[in-house]
């Protein structure tokens, strides 16, 4: 078992902040080479501090507010344009950043990227499913409707 730090948020495991146990070959081969974790030490405290506060200065003021954002969210269909074919099949892929564009878009306000998860791969137009953690406890389940651009 190693012992790490989240520096993001990582699905099923912790927020950014976090210190957490995981088998050595998930740290070695997954979460540090791709800049999630790092070695937790004993002088990592301060690093700890450091990015929960970064971590609550992302987060919404007011859980009224984030409920706000949530009902948003969960409203209407939330539509990203791309470019596709004939038969429907998209060029590329729909990101996460893509679904934050739209909902900037539509007014509702901005959420972070590494909040938004997309449940299955999009590759035709067509409606979809995503999760928005809006915060630690509260997630949106929003429907994605991806649509040929013209």
């Amino acid at each position: 078992m190693s012992k790490l730090i989240l520096t993001n948020e990582v699905s099923g495991l912790g927020s950014a902040g976090d210190v957490v146990d995981v088998k050595a070959g998930y740290a070695r081969n997954f979460l540090i080479p791709n800049g999630l974790a790092v070695v937790w030490t004993k002088g990592g405290e301060k690093q700890i501090t450091q990015i929960r506060a970064a971590r609550q200065a992302r987060e919404f003021a007011s859980v009224e507010e984030a409920k706000a954002i949530k009902t948003k969210l969960e409203e209407k269909a939330i539509r990203i344009s791309v470019k596709a074919g004939a038969n429907g099949r998209i060029f590329g892929a729909v990101k996460t950043q893509d679904v934050v564009d739209a909902v900037v878009a539509l007014g509702i306000g901005a959420i972070d990227k590494r909040k938004v998860e997309i449940s299955s791969k999009i590759s035709t137009v067509g409606e979809y499913e995503a999760t928005v953690r809006v915060t630690s406890d509260l997630v949106a389940n929003v429907k994605l409707q991806v649509v040929a651009a013209k």
